[in-house]
């Protein structure tokens, strides 16, 4: 039997509407270190503008910012959870984001975890898989 992926069905312009939106990120797996894809979606973000609360509970600091151990430790408003962690770390992060009030969790590729996902939805959060935040802002937005 073939698994296929599911899609989270969201039009160009429902992540435009995202992407303009929504300004607030709270990125899960935030790393210091440079090679890292997080490492460059953090710095792409920061330089347009987005305010970027990395969240990893093995730094004190990336990027120069104040580093939370969870999305809850986030003193501000959260309105983008953007996963950058093992699809079996995602549940948790999914139901910080629920608590926080978050309105989109973004999986990022190779994060996606089917309970998780709908755990998202079921909750009235804008679930976005199989999709990099930075390309999809680069690509729509520019």
């Amino acid at each position: 039997m073939v698994k296929t992926m599911p899609v989270d069905r969201l039009s160009d312009e429902d992540i435009r509407n995202i992407l303009t939106k929504y300004r607030k990120v709270a990125l899960v797996g935030a790393s210091p270190k440079p090679e890292r894809d997080s490492s460059d979606v953090m710095r792409y973000l920061i330089k347009r503008g987005y305010k970027v609360y990395p969240v990893n509970p093995r730094y004190k600091e990336v990027l120069g910012r104040k580093c939370y151990p969870s999305v809850l430790n986030i003193p501000d408003e959260v309105e983008i959870v953007d996963l950058f962690i093992r699809p079996e770390l995602t549940m948790s992060y999914v139901e910080q984001a629920i608590e926080k009030g978050a309105k989109v969790v973004w999986f990022q590729f190779g994060t996606y975890e089917r309970e998780a996902f709908k755990k998202a939805k079921e909750a009235g959060l804008t679930a976005v898989a199989h999709r990099c935040i930075k390309q999809e802002h680069a690509r729509l937005i520019g």
